[in-house]
């Protein structure tokens, strides 16, 4: 594995991104930000069709008594994303810095034993008694977090100064032709080309590497689904809830807690009313991504597990006439980390991979974008060396 950038891209600044969603938008930002053409293609009809289309999420932190590579590895990206949404976003719309609570259901999450520059801290007293949860509840608080709407962030990447995207491509194959990168529809027809090809298209991307010599990333299928419904029809049940039982209504947190899924509201829904979001399920192997039923009562159960007294209140909100569902396909490795960078940089040169996100593409995405970048253009990191290993695509090459 070759994790030596000093020699940089010597060709022509042209790159050719495979997808359109938060990765394939996060890379090709990145290049037009330094003047790179990029020309993106993606099978859908608009912003959002795969995964991207989640209609909120946060970027959060993952926190570990060691302060492992996960770790340290989420806290960057939740830092590129957040800045990244604070200069393309508007904010109170589609983001906000809104802290996340951590619902420590089964202790499975610890502080560092040293500050290592993070932001995360035990909930307080105040920050738990405002989510409704009992006092003695194990929580954290994550302070430089918050929520997102994804496809908000994907649409203005695509829209940087240097990015065409076409919509409706879909990419059977691709092929080297001396020092350029093809890629092709079933017919064989030509759909793009640049000297530089990166694959970001989540699951799909396995289809159009497998075959390559040199490609080994065991990239696996992620199917979540997010139960959402108004804010509207919200007040009036929680309202009927409290008459009915003569005890104080319970309250939506000020803020989105999460620790079994997570719990978002007040946040636009896909039509532009305020709603409420729990979600999402993970089934993995799944390769389609229909909204179920079953899973609504999955997501039902999350609820009540992560704020019980709000999950109760919440119930008749599940019913088949309120409820709305999302569902996606997401792309994942077995160690939970990315694979971003060269391809095999000996047997497929120009041929670049940013996947494998799992369900941290809000919170890694951003992050790989620029990895990616830096890389190219022989820059500083974004990641020291030691972290850039163990998302570096070349760990998995073929030897």
């Amino acid at each position: 594995m070759n994790t030596d950038h000093a020699s940089g891209w010597t060709g022509p600044r042209h790159a050719l991104v495979i997808g359109a969603g938060l990765s394939g938008s996060a890379v090709a930002h990145s290049l037009a930000s330094r003047a790179w053409t990029v020309t993106v293609l993606d099978q859908g009809d608009s912003v959002g069709s795969g995964a991207s289309g989640l209609p909120a999420g946060l970027a959060a932190p993952h926190v570990s008594p060691d302060d492992n590579v996960l770790s340290r590895i989420t806290r960057a990206g939740v830092q590129a994303t957040l800045q990244r949404a604070q200069a393309l976003l508007q904010c109170g719309t589609d983001w906000a810095l809104s802290g996340v609570l951590e619902h420590n259901i089964g202790g499975k999450r610890r502080l560092p034993t040293a500050a290592h520059g993070a932001t995360s801290t035990s909930a307080s007293a105040a920050q738990i008694a405002a989510a409704g949860l009992p006092p003695d509840t194990p929580a954290l608080w994550h302070g430089h977090a918050g929520w997102i709407r994804p496809r908000q962030l994907v649409d203005a990447q695509l829209k940087t100064k240097g990015v065409q995207v076409h919509w409706g491509q879909k990419v059977s194959a691709i092929a080297q032709r001396a020092d350029t990168w093809v890629a092709l529809d079933a017919q064989g027809k030509t759909l793009g080309q640049a000297p530089l090809l990166v694959v970001a298209s989540a699951f799909d991307s396995l289809t159009l590497l497998q075959n390559l010599p040199g490609f080994a990333v065991p990239l696996n299928p992620l199917r979540g689904q997010v139960s959402f419904g108004l804010m509207s029809d919200l007040e009036a049940d929680l309202r009927a809830t409290a008459l009915a039982n003569n005890t104080p209504p319970p309250k939506l947190p000020p803020f989105p807690v999460n620790g079994q899924g997570s719990f978002i509201s007040g946040v636009p829904a896909p039509h532009g009313e305020l709603g409420w979001f729990i979600g999402s399920t993970f089934e993995r192997n799944c390769e389609q991504a229909p909204v179920r039923i079953e899973d609504h009562a999955a997501n039902q159960m999350r609820l009540a597990t992560l704020l019980p007294s709000l999950g109760e209140a919440m119930k008749p909100q599940f019913r088949p006439d309120r409820i709305h569902g999302w569902a996606g396909l997401r792309c994942t490795l077995p160690n939970r980390l990315p694979a971003v960078g060269p391809v095999d940089s000996q047997q497929l040169p120009g041929l670049w991979i940013s996947a494998g996100m799992g369900a941290r593409g809000i919170s890694l995405a951003v992050l790989c974008g620029e990895l990616t970048a830096a890389a190219l253009e022989k820059q500083t990191l974004p990641l020291p060396p030691d972290l850039v290993k163990h998302v570096w695509a070349e760990r998995y090459a073929r030897t």
